[in-house]
């Protein structure tokens, strides 16, 4: 599986939603303190885009001493439908400086150092330390995690159901039960299972199970391999 610090890499990488917390800066709008860009510099600082007048990059510019604490919160939602589509939050805290004539006009480009990282996610809550968040890779399916899943949901979706056949005693009868494929990364494909237990049944339950493949992959090729390999197990 990927480590801790691994998955937190891919999330501040991606697309998914963020915001800089900074304290007095309470009554700006959601919107006011999202960037609009993002990404990690060599040494594990997190560099962020934000328009020169937004409330972020005046707090930043006026902060005495240059001292600026702000936590960048992400947070991380299923690209399919399924109940609780909440997969996670990462939280980086520490200083937030200017690092200005590097942006485009009109925009400021921010500097987070992080001190502090922790992440909750569908692998449970840990802490990150620093250092091993500024060594980490993103996984490489992240830029297309989002349109793999999307396209295993709506194209293969009766053989993600199929899945079922390798959960043994576990596996819900397939006339009550939903299959969606939920997380995506080098070493496995996760899936949510929804099922009850007939018409007039209680509320649904759901479940998420892991099936790791036989080896990491590198690419979306390697990625077609291990998703047939995976299907023809379920098959036999």
């Amino acid at each position: 599986m990927p480590s801790a610090a691994e998955r937190t890499r891919t999330l501040v990488q991606s697309t998914c939603s963020a915001v800089l917390l900074i304290p007095g800066l309470g009554s700006a709008r959601r919107e006011q303190l999202e960037p609009e860009a993002r990404n990690v510099g060599p040494a594990g600082d997190v560099l962020l885009v934000h328009p020169a007048d937004s409330p972020v990059v005046r707090a930043a510019t006026h902060a005495q001493d240059g001292e600026l604490s702000a936590v960048l919160e992400i947070t991380d939602v299923a690209p399919v439908a399924v109940p609780n589509r909440v997969r996670g939050r990462a939280w980086l805290s520490g200083r937030l400086t200017c690092v200005p004539g590097v942006a485009e006009p009109g925009r400021m480009l921010l500097r987070l150092e992080p001190v502090e990282v922790s992440l909750d996610d569908l692998w449970g809550a840990e802490r990150v330390d620093p250092e091993s968040f500024a060594a980490a890779a993103p996984d490489p399916l992240m830029p297309y995690e989002t349109e793999l899943l999307q396209h295993l949901h709506s194209g293969h979706g009766d053989q993600v159901r199929r899945l079922t056949a390798l959960l043994g005693e576990r596996a819900p009868e397939p006339r009550c039960m939903r299959a969606v494929p939920l997380a995506l990364d080098r070493f496995g494909l996760r899936v949510r299972f929804t099922h009850g237990h007939g018409p007039g049944s209680p509320a649904d339950r759901s479940f998420d199970t892991r099936f790791e493949f036989p080896a990491p992959v590198r690419d979306v090729a390697g990625l077609r391999r291990a998703m047939h390999q995976l299907f023809e197990a379920a098959a036999d």
